[in-house]
């Protein structure tokens, strides 16, 4: 009998001082319009490919939350399959908590960006408009433009000579970049919050330099009219030993002022054991310094986007988390805003590298998902049969990647609404399952199975195999409706292809989550910053 708890019971366990995993088993779509302020993103289209690394230890106490639709109760009974013993459900989801007068929050990563406003707020950080940026560049101003958002971001689009420095490699890297104490430094992202949190890491550091948040990011630049550059490569130079000598210190220093504790390896071998505790330990540096040697165990979680998506990485409060690089400069600058947002977090001391022995990129666990005996078929022999009658396709994946490609004839369905075809299912002499490539094609061979005893088979190799081949796809740009389309958040997704009016949405959205936050009373952030006494320009 899977347990359920009302509205109230849950606000309370919220602030109880233990820990707990309230994960949102809704598709990306019903998440990003409405959810709890601490609940996670666990989909249950997908939730045996990242529940254990978002919940690592199986006797978390667990709860789930959905739209009062069933698909907790479901989530429930596959967490119980693969080992989770303490889960209850959200009775009647998040209807039920809006009718209990509590707060929903719309967007991602939400306690991230509505802590990067708080902290704007309250340490005043200086920014600087488009408008006075562009002037400052067409004017040769001293300064520089340092862009904190991942190499990728930065690649795809960037303000007009911007250096690619994430936000966690700003201390690190920032001395071997301005020329003088003169040189003025602007932080950006795409939008605000890494724009705020990278300014204001600067300013925590003590960088004796005047240093500015780009308001609005680039959202804010091409409001204003201005071009962005496509396909830069500039990044960080390799760092001097004159700069990790000034990052060093500065970054022991932030460890003193910010409370930022440091674990050996005896305390990490005992975390590690004990089963009462939930650990995380993460590995903030880059990917090719990640690959390269780490912690055996640490889970790869680069400083600057670990801050701006907790989320994404941890879904447990009231765990311990461990950060770890090969200096300790990255993990402190990193650890000072995890403290300040609530986390229990620690650095590990071992800076000599002699622990980093793993090598290479572990392969995400995808929990049960072998354990069923499934057929597959080869896309030639699908080919040869799919015009069979009483033979259904259903495509499992993506809605956007089924509007522009899908198997003739194929029928779409997310894996949580699988059971809406049952009547079409239960009349097939056999279902095949297919998606981008076969995950979540294999994860909703469980559901299928619940519905019928029709013969369930798997395309191997999925889509890209099938498109690899050369063999015929269909396109249905309206179908599935944006109704039905309930993994695609398209409240995010127009601001990211020029659509000014989403960008000024998005952007008017982010600075309103403060308001929020305070009506929402849940939040631990205990924010301590330095504020700039530099003026601005």
């Amino acid at each position: 009998m899977i347990k359920k708890i009302d509205a109230p019971t849950l606000k309370a366990m919220l602030k109880d001082g233990q820990e707990i995993a309230v994960l949102d088993v809704r598709e990306a779509g019903q998440f990003g319009e409405g959810h709890l302020l601490f609940g996670v993103p666990a989909p249950y289209s997908i939730l045996e490919t990242r529940i254990d690394r978002l919940v690592p230890r199986r006797n978390t106490r667990i709860i789930l939350v959905d739209d009062g639709d069933g698909v907790a109760e479901r989530s429930a009974v596959r967490l119980e399959a693969v080992g989770y013993c303490d889960i209850t459900c959200l009775d009647g989801g998040v209807i039920a908590w809006a009718d209990s007068g509590y707060e929903l929050f719309k967007g991602v990563n939400v306690p991230s960006k509505a802590f990067g406003e708080m902290v704007e707020l309250i340490a005043h950080t200086p920014s600087v408009s488009a408008e006075e940026l562009h002037n400052m560049l067409k004017e040769n101003v001293d300064c520089v433009v340092l862009d904190g958002r991942t190499y990728e971001e930065y690649h795809n689009m960037n303000i007009p000579g911007a250096i690619s420095v994430p936000n966690a490699e700003l201390v690190y890297h920032v001395h071997d970049i301005v020329p003088s104490l003169e040189t003025m430094v602007v932080v950006n992202c795409a939008g605000r919050t890494r724009s705020i949190i990278g300014a204001q890491t600067l300013i925590n550091a003590g960088l004796p330099n005047r240093v500015f948040a780009l308001r609005d990011g680039t959202m804010g630049w091409y409001l204003a009219g201005y071009e962005l550059e496509h396909g830069n490569t500039r990044c960080y130079p390799d760092i001097s030993k004159v700069g990790m000598a000034k990052a060093r210190m500065m970054a022991n220093a932030m460890a003193v002022r910010y409370g930022v504790n440091r674990v050996n390896k005896t305390t990490l071998e005992n975390w590690q054991t004990d089963t009462e505790r939930t650990l995380y330990l993460f590995d903030v540096r880059s990917h090719e310094e990640y690959e390269a040697g780490h912690i055996p165990g640490a889970v790869h979680a680069p400083g600057g986007q670990l801050v701006q998506k907790t989320d994404s990485w941890i879904g447990t409060w009231g765990a311990r988390i461990i950060l770890t690089d090969d200096s300790e400069i990255r993990a402190i600058t990193t650890g000072h805003w995890l403290k300040q947002m609530g986390w229990e977090v620690y650095v590990f001391s071992n800076s000599d590298g002699t622990m980093m022995t793993e090598t290479g990129t572990p392969s995400r666990q995808i929990l049960d998902i072998d354990k069923l005996d499934v057929e597959s078929i080869t896309p030639h022999s699908l080919m040869n049969t799919i015009n069979a009658r009483a033979i259904t396709v259903v495509d499992v994946g993506y809605s956007m990647d089924y509007r522009k490609h899908h198997l003739p004839d194929a029928i779409w369905s997310i894996r949580p609404r699988l059971c809406r075809l049952a009547p079409l299912l239960s009349i097939s002499k056999r279902i095949i399952l297919y998606s981008e490539h076969e995950t979540r094609a294999r994860l909703a061979v469980y559901d299928t199975k619940v519905m019928t005893d029709v013969p369930v088979v798997v395309l191997e190799g999925g889509r890209e195999a099938w498109m690899a081949a050369g063999l015929p796809t269909e396109s249905s740009p309206e179908k599935p409706t944006d109704v039905d389309a309930i993994d695609f958040l398209f409240f995010v997704h127009e601001r990211r292809h020029g659509n000014k009016a989403a960008m000024r949405e998005y952007l008017r959205w982010e600075m309103s989550l403060p308001v929020q936050i305070v009506r929402d009373g849940d939040a631990r952030y205990n924010i301590r910053v330095r504020c700039s006494s530099l003026n601005l320009i």
